[in-house]
């Protein structure tokens, strides 16, 4: 049996936000890492707050907390350069953090990264991954570079994407994924013995960030590129959606039809009491919540809507 881990030896400074942070944080001190200072964001009003609050756990456990605007900023270099860290972990941080500062972590710099690295690097992999349809990804916990998630790998976990999975799903599956990673990962890092296997950068690609305009729907594409467009961004993600006579109609759940759509027009449709979103293969999605500002049409109110443009 492994010994307990010297506390003394292992100190860290944690870089975290979201649900992933939480539990991995949680992780750190269940293994007795002793966190000496947690940096986290502000949370922006203008985006929809539907994770877990790093800032509320380290309050509930007094672990010290700042929240910069920038992680380069001197006054956080000093700040870590006092506290003289063993570790630095990052957990769904979302700024690059500068080498000077990983420089500082004597025994190591970890990041945990929601895709089977080399695979989406970047940005919001979770989304990308059911955008392009993939059938499974995972979590990897790796070592920090001057490059974003190009370090050295420790440990992966793959996790399925089921047909109808959204991202919002998919991401569930990968919190419980990092915090099994981290848990089993740890007693090798605090000893000093844990391997590092190679992360190919040429076997994967690097993904920027995504806006809520890039959710706008193409019907002409096939209707299993809108359905994965749809899962990519589904609430409480901003959502796929499109714009008819001036109303901006946002799909909250949807499945693929069996329909045969083709006689219909492209775009949204009401078919018998069923909302429809025919693409430009002829097969169709059917609707199941449409959307305007929040609040759910009816088809009646959608057959009148389009009847009147």
């Amino acid at each position: 049996m492994a010994l307990a881990p010297n506390t003394q030896q292992n100190k860290a400074v944690v870089f975290a936000y979201h649900s992933v942070g939480v539990r991995c944080i949680k992780t750190l001190l269940a293994r007795g890492v002793h966190i000496a200072l947690v940096v986290t964001h502000e949370d922006n009003p203008a985006e929809t707050i539907w994770f877990d609050s790093v800032a509320e756990l380290c309050q509930e456990h007094g672990i010290p907390t700042v929240t910069p605007a920038d992680p380069a900023v001197p006054e956080l270099l000093a700040q870590v350069a006092e506290i003289a860290p063993d570790f630095i972990f990052s957990f769904y941080y979302r700024h690059m953090l500068p080498t000077k500062l990983l420089a500082l972590a004597k025994r190591g710099a970890y990041n945990l990264h929601g895709s089977l690295l080399p695979k989406y690097r970047g940005r919001v992999p979770v989304n990308w991954a059911v955008l392009h349809g993939e059938t499974e990804t995972g979590a990897t916990l790796h070592e920090m570079a001057a490059k974003p998630d190009a370090g050295g790998i420790i440990a992966q976990t793959a996790v399925p994407i089921l047909p109808d999975d959204t991202a919002y799903e998919v991401f569930g599956k990968l919190t419980v994924a990092a915090e099994q990673i981290l848990w089993f990962a740890l007693p090798d890092l605090l000893n000093g013995t844990a391997k590092v296997h190679e992360n190919d950068l040429s076997k994967g690609s690097y993904f920027g960030g995504r806006k809520p305009e890039d959710g706008r729907i193409d019907w002409t594409l096939p209707a299993q590129q809108v359905y994965n467009l749809h899962r990519a961004v589904a609430p409480p993600y901003p959502g796929a959606f499109t714009t008819v006579a001036g109303h901006t109609y946002v799909i909250g759940k949807a499945r693929l039809s069996s329909l045969d759509a083709s006689n219909l027009p492209l775009g949204l449709s009401v078919v018998d009491n069923v909302i429809l979103g025919v693409c430009g293969d002829g097969r169709a999605l059917h609707i199941i919540e449409l959307l305007v500002n929040g609040k759910v049409v009816s088809a009646q109110t959608l057959q009148h809507q389009l009847v009147a443009q």
